[in-house]
């Protein structure tokens, strides 16, 4: 049931908002994004605020349903008390916006050989995003990362993922469905659930959890910027060394306070002499204006697909 997912796709097909951004930013907005307290909710200043896994009320429908099924999946193991201690500064936050030597290097035939390297899944991911009209919904970057993945996984295999996990995903607590969304939520804790889940995947995110379910391969810092990335990679990272670190161990998640986020790899930027600068993500809005660089987060974790 492996689809050919490469149905053609050019650069000259992506949207000009994906591709050709404007990286000049005004005043206003940069004050306006660093004074966000949530580091997964939109940064458009004119959106209400959602709650994780709640609609708002101008949601389409359809972003409803996806909701809702995300919610039941996660168990509700969610990063609902995720904010902004301390927010960066706009010259932090956008500083890749200041460069005016970025240049597209991608071509079309190079766009399309780098796509073909990715999974069905993951290229359905990608397929799924450049076509939709609707990039950036809004809501918990866990409920839209997720549901893209399921969504595009059921696309290509007929189902969704929990009916492919391995039995040997179970814990004497846990069912295997139950250790992926514990992992994929990152549902840090003191007790001895979490730290019943296995340590070297704990943190990571969708990373972790499809890469412990033999879904893909972890990635690293040092790998996602050497290059090592192929479109639809999901990701997840962490603002700061320190609560990845108490996250990881189980901690008291409402008390700490971390700042995490889960979104997809599109493509890289490369400037003039081909080195990489920044990643394009897809997320629900937060920060997919704009390509990541560096030093937006001190832990990068990522997984390249394989189903």
């Amino acid at each position: 049931m492996m689809a050919n997912l490469n149905t053609g796709l050019k650069m000259k097909d992506i949207p000009i908002n994906i591709l050709q951004k404007n990286y000049s930013v005004s005043p206003l907005c940069l004050m306006l994004i660093a004074l966000m307290i949530y580091s997964c909710a939109s940064n458009r200043p004119d959106e209400a605020k959602t709650a994780p896994l709640e609609a708002t009320e101008n949601q389409t429908q359809e972003n409803k349903n996806q909701t809702t099924e995300v919610a039941v999946n996660l168990d509700f193991h969610v990063h609902k008390y995720i904010s902004l201690k301390t927010p960066p500064t706009p010259t932090e936050l956008d500083s890749l916006d200041q460069k005016d030597n970025l240049t597209e290097k991608e071509e079309d035939a190079s766009w399309e050989a780098f796509l073909a390297k990715s999974s069905p899944v993951a290229q359905k991911i990608v397929e799924n995003y450049l076509n939709s009209e609707n990039k950036e919904p809004g809501g918990h970057c866990l409920t839209v990362s997720k549901g893209r993945f399921t969504q595009a996984y059921k696309e290509v295999h007929g189902h969704l993922p929990y009916q492919d996990l391995p039995d040997s995903m179970a814990t004497k607590l846990y069912t295997p469905k139950q250790v992926f969304n514990l992992l994929y939520a990152t549902a840090s804790d003191e007790s001895e659930g979490w730290k019943s889940l296995p340590k070297a995947y704990r943190g990571k995110g969708n990373a972790g959890a499809l890469a412990y379910a033999g879904m893909g391969s972890l990635v690293d810092s040092t790998g996602i910027w050497n290059g090592q990335l192929k479109p639809g990679a999901m990701m997840q990272v962490w603002r700061y060394r320190k609560d990845y670190e108490q996250v990881v161990q189980g901690t008291d998640v409402e008390k700490l306070d971390p700042y995490g986020h889960s979104f997809i790899f599109i493509n890289y930027v490369r400037d003039e002499k081909n080195k990489i600068v920044g990643l394009r993500i897809a997320d629900q809005g937060f920060q997919s204006y704009r390509p990541l660089i560096p030093r937006d987060y001190e832990v990068w974790w990522a997984v390249n697909l394989n189903v």
